[in-house]
């Protein structure tokens, strides 16, 4: 197991969220390293872990960003555990690694992680435009001039998919500059129809655009589609675009219109599409889902929980402890956790002294005969005795 952690190459960022969660959520300790109190799930809901865990052995180490780069098996006890002071501190640690991730960063960045994903994610540019699709590319580039993808793709703005511009019309991929126009300082999303019209931008007429990347976009425009008063994309015929530099090029009048994508930056990068039920982004269910399958005998205990319950929290009267602890005695020799429940009960309400002996008995003697129970009974008869419920130990077996 370690060693296939250790050569899985480097982790997704969703990798990186969950190690932040498993540190905190679920194994998390706070306070300071000498006085620190358990407040992760994993650890609360383990009596062996959340006793070893406080052990000299373990690790104790502030919590900051750096635990992102701590990995961790959840086969074998944790080496190390992370102390925050305070709950803020999370909030600011997980603030912090937000600011790291594609969804915030966007750029050549947030194009990259999309590449070396191979599975459809959104690409946002400055002007609200949204790309879904599988992104491809040169991941080594130092500067974002181009986005492509393979496939289908889709067009969308606020999440929503941009009518006819669905999977089904860019089915074979899609492909626009990014950047402002060369020699100009607005960029195009920018720009007013008025101003559009004044660069030679306008419906009709043929133009070239020269951007600063060097890429030439030459065509003939036939619409110019906004969104709250911002150009988002404009649509040619008879398109060339070329790379000035290297000569290549990267899309041909016969291969039909060329939809252009407005915007000076890709503002960020996320996993999945913009409108996920047009672009039919659905986790497939089986037919049958899992349930789970209980014996008569195994629902009846259910229901003695239930009625321990119910006595605990008011609803129902006090005597039905008698009945539930002589089904336990009757049919559920092998269960302790409701007759510790019970024994918590009748110790703490002082009542039925004869019940709690019995109880103890009882539990004593199922150290005996099932020496694997033997420290879940200790361990929840010492918490017990810790609260002052019960006046001695009980331990028969270590």
């Amino acid at each position: 197991m370690a060693y296939i952690q250790a050569n899985m190459g480097a982790p997704s960022e969703m990798a990186l969220l969950a190690r932040l969660h498993w540190w905190t959520v679920e194994y998390g300790l706070i306070g300071d390293l000498d006085n620190y109190k358990i407040y992760g799930a994993g650890l609360l809901s383990s009596i062996g872990e959340s006793v070893s865990c406080m052990k000299p052995d373990v690790r104790k180490i502030p919590y900051t960003l750096d635990a992102v780069n701590y990995a961790y098996d959840i086969t074998q006890p944790q080496p190390q555990l992370f102390v925050t002071p305070d709950f803020e501190n999370l909030v600011r640690v997980l603030d912090e690694f937000a600011n790291s991730l594609s969804y915030r960063r966007g750029g050549v960045w947030g194009l990259r992680k999309a590449i070396e994903s191979g599975m459809p994610c959104t690409a946002v540019y400055s002007s609200g435009l949204q790309v879904s699709g599988v992104f491809v590319g040169n991941r080594k580039e130092e500067q974002l001039t181009y986005i492509q993808t393979k496939g289908a793709t889709a067009l969308a703005v606020g999440n929503k998919e941009l009518e006819g511009h669905g999977k089904g019309y860019h089915k074979a991929g899609f492909g626009s500059p990014v950047g402002k126009l060369k020699d100009m300082d607005t960029p195009i999303e920018e720009c007013s129809l008025d101003d559009l019209k004044h660069l030679g931008i306008e419906e009709g007429k043929t133009v070239t655009l020269h951007f600063g990347s060097g890429l030439d976009v030459k065509g003939r425009v036939e619409a110019i589609v906004l969104n709250n008063n911002k150009v988002i994309l404009i649509r040619f015929t008879t398109c060339e675009v070329k790379d000035t530099h290297t000569g290549q090029v990267l899309f041909e009048p016969s291969w039909g219109c060329y939809d252009m994508a407005v915007g000076e930056r890709i503002v960020s990068v996320f996993a999945g599409a913009a409108d996920k039920d047009a672009f039919e982004q659905v986790t497939l269910l089986p037919r049958e889902m899992p349930v789970s399958c209980y014996n008569a005998n195994r629902l009846a205990l259910h229901q003695l929980y239930l009625q321990v319950r119910n006595v605990r929290e008011g609803k129902s009267m006090e005597n039905e402890l008698v009945e539930v602890w002589e089904n336990i005695k009757a049919s559920h020799t092998g269960d302790w956790l409701c007759a510790l429940e019970i024994l918590e009960i009748v110790i703490d309400r002082d009542i039925y002294p004869q019940l709690k002996e019995g109880i103890e008995q009882y539990l004593q003697q199922l150290q005996i005969k099932r020496p694997e129970l033997s420290k879940l009974i200790n361990d929840g008869l010492n918490t017990l005795q810790q609260i002052n419920i019960l006046p001695g130990s009980h331990n028969v077996r270590s």
